[in-house]
């Protein structure tokens, strides 16, 4: 039973053709697009990936960029097929391409929808990569003669200025761990000594931040050293007056920041998708109905198309035994050869 027959006569046939020709071109663009917001989110999560623990969020770039490969070369063959459709003594070259085409661009354009969701369902994978990205971030912050880690400190100060965000959580997270170096430290004063020896792990920790933290819009000199003595500072009250630090912790921020992008390009994406189904549909019709004037003495003449010669689940269980007919072809093409081979036998019994 054919579902959702059209019937096109030549000169809807001629639209038809020209419109997903146009079509077509357009998704080549949005396949590139796609491309190219891939190598975009790709070079964004590489530019902070020394406060990122989880190589897992690499997926959603690496995805978007080889649906976008793949989208301008399947868009490449419908302006092709579009173009032959105009001219029936090319077309028929296309018969046995067609359907297995148009099967492998539909499962694309599920791996499409894929990429779409995917952008939208990575909070949680970047929250906890931030999470312990930061953490380390801010614990190895002092160790720039270290290899490997030279540049973390540079990493965090930008960081915290771009996004305006103090620590993983909030500025408190700085309490937590030394990030002043030994080689500034000044063993023989004696306030060193005696905050070295009061901590069990033999750190020093202070009520301090990176001068990163400050909040240059605020009115009074930054306060980034010992943030909670209120007699260290004139008319100073931690617990009551707002800090000039950012308060928003980088986590936060960042978290913030991918998610509203990724959300972008998941939006994008699913755009891109829907124009992606519309030109297989179109192209299912488009085939179909050219098909059916091939052969035919007048090439103007009407035609019908559709999208299944048979009920869906008729044509999943025809393109399942299309495709073990095809692992069978070595088997069914033995038989022949085998059937040769036995008169020649007889031949020579014969002789």
């Amino acid at each position: 039973m054919v579902l959702f027959k059209v019937k096109f006569t030549f000169q809807k046939r001629v639209q038809l053709a020209q419109s997903l020709w146009m079509l077509c071109w357009l998704s080549i663009l949005t396949g590139v697009l796609t491309f190219a917001l891939g190598i975009y989110l790709k070079c964004e999560l590489k530019r902070r990936s020394e406060v990122m623990d989880n190589t897992d969020i690499h997926l959603v770039p690496n995805t978007l960029i080889f649906v976008g490969l793949l989208s301008t070369l399947i868009n490449f063959g419908g302006v092709k097929i579009c173009n032959d459709s105009l001219d029936l003594a090319k077309f028929p070259r296309w018969k046995g391409y067609i359907e297995p085409y148009l099967i492998s661009a539909s499962l694309f354009t599920f791996l499409m929808l894929f990429a779409s969701l995917l952008s939208y369902f990575m909070r949680g994978n970047l929250d906890a990569s931030l999470k312990i990205g930061l953490k380390n971030g801010i614990r190895f912050y002092k160790d720039t003669d270290t290899p490997g880690r030279c540049y973390q400190k540079r990493t965090v100060d930008h960081i915290q200025m771009e996004f305006q965000c103090c620590g993983n959580n909030n500025y408190r997270d700085w309490f937590e761990v030394q990030w002043i170096s030994n080689r500034y430290l000044d063993f023989n004063n004696r306030e060193v000594r005696d905050r070295i020896k009061s901590n069990v792990d033999g750190r020093y920790l202070v009520d301090g931040v990176p001068f990163s933290c400050c909040n240059p819009q605020s009115p009074r000199p930054c306060i980034q050293r010992q943030i909670t003595n209120n007699s260290a500072h004139f008319n100073y009250e931690y617990q009551t007056e707002e800090l000039n630090l950012w308060m928003m912790g980088c986590r936060e921020a960042l978290l913030t920041y991918y998610t509203g992008m990724m959300a972008t390009i998941g939006t994008s994406v699913l755009l891109c998708y829907v124009l992606q189904l519309g030109v297989l549909t179109g192209l299912r019709y488009l085939s179909t109905a050219t098909e059916a004037v091939v052969g035919q003495g007048n090439p103007e003449c009407d035609s019908e198309g559709y999208l299944l010669e048979k009920g869906p689940m008729e044509t999943v269980c025809a393109t399942v035994q299309a495709v073990k007919d095809k692992f069978n072809f070595n088997q069914v093409r033995a038989e022949p050869a085998a059937a040769e081979a036995t008169p020649t036998e007889g031949d020579k019994t014969d002789k």
